[in-house]
Order: C-alpha cells, then sequence, then structure tokens
C-alpha cells in the first residue's frame, strides 16, 4: 500500500495495491492507523484502483477507518472501485458511509 499527503488540502489518499483478505488486513490496518495519527487529515481517499478482490475483513477494516476519521472532524471517499468490489459496497451497505467519488472530484 502506498499512501500520499496534501499538506494544503489536509487529504490523505492510501493506494491499496493488495487484495483485501483477512491474510492482509491487518497489515493495512496498522500502517493506515498510523498515517491517520501523523497526518490527522480532514479527508481520507480509498483508492482502490489495483484491488479486484475484498472479503468481509476488509468491509471491518474500511468501517473502522471511517468511525476514526469521523472522529477527527473529517470525511472519507473511494475511487477508482472496480466492479466487483463496488458489488461488495452495494450489498455491506459501505457506500452509505463512504461515497465513490469520480477522480476529478478528487483534489
Amino acid at each position: 500500500m502506498r499512501t500520499s499527503y496534501k499538506e494544503k488540502s489536509k487529504q490523505l489518499i492510501f493506494e491499496i495495491t493488495e487484495e483485501i483478505d483477512h491474510h492482509m488486513v491487518e497489515k493495512i490496518r496498522r500502517k493506515m492507523d498510523n498515517e491517520i495519527t501523523r497526518y490527522v487529515p480532514r479527508e481520507i481517499v480509498f483508492d482502490f484502483n489495483k484491488v479486484t478482490f475484498m472479503d468481509s475483513a476488509g468491509i471491518g477494516m474500511l468501517i473502522g477507518r471511517y468511525k476514526m476519521i469521523k472522529r477527527l472532524g473529517g470525511s472519507a471517499n473511494l475511487k477508482n472501485v472496480s466492479p466487483s468490489v463496488k458489488k461488495i459496497f452495494e450489498m455491506s451497505g459501505v457506500l452509505k458511509l463512504i461515497p465513490i467519488q469520480d477522480n476529478e472530484e478528487i483534489a
């Protein structure tokens, strides 16, 4: 996973580069938590450009990071979501909490 921080907009982007399953979730969660604590962003963007598979452990990980950024007064967005992962988000209700943004909308 790669991260980038845009200081001007206080935006933290997580470019997830691996499949999100119960084997990888703890590693991803620790990295995200460390970066959120380090930068205290106003917005988190989860970039799913390279993700084609995600299981329920990934849903829990996303919801946890969403709650964390909400407590800090920020927001979260998804981008570059594949059709298969989007279907998982729709079925689980994640899209009711974290919207998918067009690439142009993310600064």
